[in-house]
């Protein structure tokens, strides 16, 4: 196994629209892989199918060396998943919630330190529909952390954070890294993709258009400079 993600060729389309079309690109092991486009770019298609949400319409989909839509329990709770429509159950509250989930798991990380870790135990009383977006960002990053992943995918985990919850996250991400996890991170931020990118990948219209270290693709210029003029090409 050679990368933590492999995904090769895919196409996924809705009806007309094509989703995914010929979509390649890897995540190394031990590294943060930031995946920047635009709306509409197939971020949390690609992503879906590497967490087996979805069957791609063809090419090839790897994850921990295993085809996720078939692969059996054991290599799902390797698999720590935060997507943007969490589904956090509206009814309950964080830490029966976080120690619900924690049962699901051999060797669940401990609730009261990864809850305190994210800031949760200061919302804990309040019930799911009542917390904020930020709130929920914080809940559902916890609940991907529980079964202590080997792999993380997470989806703007730090949309609608306040600028210290930002860095919070990034902090834990680097110490996610540092411990040895594989991390992809799907990110509208320049700065988030900056500061935690060891592996990026720029997509547009469903398909890669660019890939590398960060130094690789920008090759000295501006990130932003560099992902506007490679996702509007094309465009009328």
């Amino acid at each position: 196994m050679s990368a933590a993600v492999t995904l090769i060729g895919l196409r996924r389309s809705f009806g007309s629209v094509a989703a995914l079309d010929t979509l390649t690109w890897q995540a190394p092991l031990g590294a943060v892989t930031a995946v920047l486009g635009p709306n509409g770019a197939g971020k949390t298609t690609a992503i879906e199918c590497a967490v087996g949400l979805q069957r791609p319409d063809a090419g090839r989909v790897e994850v921990l060396g295993a085809d996720p839509a078939a692969a059996g329990p054991d290599h799902r709770a390797r698999v720590g998943v935060m997507l943007q429509a969490g589904g956090l159950p509206n009814g309950t509250k964080p830490i029966r919630l976080l120690e619900h989930l924690a049962r699901l798991y051999a060797e669940p990380a401990d609730v009261t330190e990864t809850a305190g870790r994210l800031g949760v135990l200061d919302f804990a009383g309040t019930t799911v529909r009542r917390l904020s977006g930020g709130q929920k960002q914080r809940l559902a990053l916890a609940a991907a952390l529980l079964g202590r992943p080997e792999l993380l995918f997470l989806d703007e985990p730090a949309a609608g954070l306040d600028p210290h919850g930002r860095l919070d996250v990034w902090d834990l991400i680097r110490d996610l890294r540092d411990a040895g996890a594989s991390i992809v991170v799907t990110t509208h931020s320049f700065d988030e993709a900056e500061r935690l990118a060891d592996h990026l990948v720029i997509m547009n219209a469903g398909k890669t258009v660019a890939e590398g270290s960060l130094a690789d693709v920008t090759a000295g210029r501006d990130l932003e400079t560099v992902y506007f003029g490679l996702t509007r090409k094309g465009r009328a």
